[in-house]
């Protein structure tokens, strides 16, 4: 087939930062200078494409990644323009799964923030290349050099300037371009050619020392430059290019570039960047996958000669198409209505219909390319993190991983007639969103959302109200703690039935012991001498990981648990899969209280900037609320300061900490890991269950 556009001129970007960085600005300038919108849209105003969703424009946040495709020059870029809020992480951990490159935003004034770590961190497990834009440099307090030395200290990445600013805050008109040795100057109206002039006399000395190190970076990561470097000679900017290009894709080092999104400058700079920079689907290496069975890899090229191979990153409840799985195409060809095999599944699909997203707008297409991003509509049975491939390679990719839910709460239909819609309904948003779940209470009898964070939880409960018709009564907020055993034990579960006929017979001997924290669940198939036959191993595990999940003496789930399964018996005619199942859950319900087990409460890393003169009064708060204070730092008039506190003592921290400073402070939380429960704290907790 003829290609549309060839591969090496495709970028796969995602437009990634903090959450107020600017990320939505930054993509409503690119689409307005690629002539995909005649209107440039504001967040402010609530006119953003990108932001389609009504909270999305009511809020000012991006909740949902949105995905769109334009082109500069000769280039298409498909676009993922990701939320910031630490509550709608998964957003961004699926949308870092299928790209390549990313540009990050950062505050001139603020720096790296805690969830601009947090993304980066995501962007390391993926090896996505990135490129950094330092926004907002017309702001006061604005310091471009001060951004790149946290860059450093903070993300530890090898932060190179490509850009130095003409001026800063009110003063700021331009950029100096380090490659080509020219000045940028931006006009006042975004829509006017750049001028480009000589670099300014009072500029030549911090010009000189940072191409240096320009170049030093350079030749440290690429022999191409390490000759002409050590030699003296003057290295031209096409090899500059060349190089960074190549460093950037390895993910050796950062260019880093800076603008204003708001007011349109800087943008022209970042997109020849983003062409020039980072990698198109040939350069970075090939998806690797794995056989059904699991044993052998298999390499899929990025070619469209390949036999097909997709993973599903994204579902959407469209009102009027239905399901859109969104999916990036790593080998092959893809025509609507041919069919894949949905490897997860082990199903073969049918796709109806395939698309172009640009944000909630759609664009048909008759066939989509090897490392095309696309929407198609047809797949009932995929959702996210399968895999898509022709019969004649069936192939696993890795599923995307996403973080445990922290928070639950009840929830209940106003009226009865809705009871039975409001299932169908969370099963859709559960379906849409991985980090969002739903299950029964077993003593109420209500159902239980759970997500990620209170943002999280109250954005899932509107949706099901202005999207759905459906609106619920909620009840507080609840932490969902874990449990975790502290000593092995042995334990014994058997199960005998006799009634007229055939009877039941299980009978399990399980070692349970802790595991390493975060480890979860793992069984282990210890039974030797075939006094267990092999056909009841699986039934045994599921017995066995039924009842660490439906909780332990204090009813909350049981994680972080080794089990062994060592000894037993079985009849003839009796024993099947049912009585050795429920004699493994009995084993395991018999042992856990001896196992002394002890409750575990999720702990959240908090960061709050506030103005200095509020420090003595953040801090007693976050002291009265169990935080342990990990660092206090000082950026000019303001103070930050990071805690790890439980979650459970963060209810309400919102409002307290804003009265406390005036409404001057932010903070943003994100997970940080499980800890042991203090004992007088579990006490009370036993007693309210």
């Amino acid at each position: 087939m003829t290609r549309s556009i060839a591969m090496e001129k495709v970028r796969n970007i995602g437009i990634i930062a903090h959450i107020d960085a600017g990320k939505t600005t930054v993509t409503e300038r690119i689409l307005h200078h690629t002539g995909r919108t005649y209107k440039i849209g504001g967040v402010d105003e609530g006119t953003a494409v990108m932001d389609w969703m009504d909270q999305e424009r009511e809020r000012g946040i991006t909740i949902m990644a949105a995905a769109t495709t334009c082109h500069w020059g000769d280039h298409r870029i498909n676009i993922i323009d990701t939320p910031g809020h630490v509550d709608f992480t998964a957003e961004v951990e699926r949308s870092l799964r299928v790209l390549d490159g990313g540009v990050v935003i950062l505050d001139a004034v603020a720096g790296v923030e805690a969830q601009s770590e947090m993304v980066w961190r995501q962007a390391d497990r993926y090896h996505v290349a990135r490129i950094c834009f330092v926004n907002k440099m017309d702001r006061v307090g604005a310091d471009f050099f001060r951004t790149v030395s946290t860059i450093e200290s903070r993300l530890g990445a090898v932060a190179v300037p490509v850009q130095l600013p003409l001026g800063c805050e009110a003063t700021f008109r331009g950029v100096i371009d380090l490659v080509e040795l020219r000045a940028l100057v931006f006009q006042e109206d975004a829509q006017e050619p750049i001028s480009i002039e000589s670099i300014p006399a009072s500029e030549a000395e911090s010009v000189a020392k940072w191409r240096h190190h320009l170049i030093e970076k350079l030749a440290e990561n690429d022999d191409e430059i390490l000759l002409p470097y050590l030699e003296g000679q003057d290295i031209p900017a096409a090899s500059i290019r060349q190089a960074l290009r190549r460093a950037t894709g390895a993910n050796k080092l950062v260019p880093v570039m800076c603008g204003s999104a708001l007011r349109g400058k800087g943008i022209i700079p970042l997109l020849d960047a983003v062409v020039a920079y980072l990698p198109s689907p040939m350069d970075v290496p090939p998806v690797v996958g794995h056989d059904v069975t699991g044993e052998k890899e298999i390499v899929c090229a990025p070619s469209d000669d390949e036999p097909v191979a997709a993973l599903a990153f994204k579902v959407v409840s469209d009102p009027f198409m239905g399901r859109l799985i969104y999916m990036r195409i790593y080998s092959g060809c893809i025509q609507s209505g041919v069919q894949l095999l949905n490897t997860g599944k082990g199903k073969r699909e049918r796709i109806g219909r395939l698309y172009l997203m640009h944000s909630n707008r759609r664009e048909e297409l008759t066939e989509a390319e090897a490392g095309s991003i696309v929407a198609a509509v047809g797949l009932r049975g995929t959702s996210t993190g399968d895999t898509l491939c022709s019969t004649a390679r069936p192939v696993v990719f890795e599923s995307i991983r996403f973080a445990e839910p922290v928070l639950s709460m009840a929830i209940e239909p106003r009226a009865k007639s809705d009871a039975e819609k409001m299932e169908d309904v969370l099963g859709k948003l559960v379906d849409e969103d991985p980090s969002f779940k739903v299950r029964q209470d077993p003593e109420t009898g209500q159902a239980l959302i759970m997500g990620m964070g209170e943002l999280h939880l109250e954005v899932m409960v509107e949706r099901m109200a202005r999207e759905f018709g459906i609106r619920v009564n909620v009840g507080k907020p609840r932490v969902a703690y874990r449990e975790a055993i502290t000593r092995a034990v042995e334990t014994e579960g058997r199960f005998v039935r006799q009634t007229g006929g055939r009877g039941q017979y299980g009978h399990v001997w399980l070692k349970l012991e802790p595991g390493e924290r975060g480890s979860g669940f793992k069984f282990v198939d210890g039974v030797k001498g075939g006094v267990i036959p092999r056909e009841y191993i699986s039934a045994i595990q599921a017995g066995a990981r039924e009842a660490v999940e439906t909780g332990g003496p204090a009813g909350y789930p049981v994680v972080d648990v080794v089990a062994t399964a060592y000894d037993g018996s079985y009849h003839d005619v009796d024993s099947s899969e049912m009585a050795f199942k429920i004699a493994s859950s009995m084993a395991v319900k018999s042992g856990l209280p001896k196992a002394k087990p002890v409750l575990l409460e999720p702990i959240m890393k908090l960061e709050i900037t506030t103005p200095s003169q509020f420090t003595g009064e953040m801090i007693g708060d976050l002291n009265s609320r169990r935080a342990r204070i990990e660092r206090i730092d000082t950026q000019g008039d303001s103070t930050v300061i990071g805690c790890h506190i439980p979650l459970g003592e963060t209810f309400g921290i919102a409002t307290a900490l804003r009265s406390l400073s005036q409404g001057r402070v932010t903070h943003t939380m994100e997970f940080f890991r499980y800890e042991q429960v203090p004992a007088s704290i579990a006490e009370q907790l036993a007693k309210k269950s």
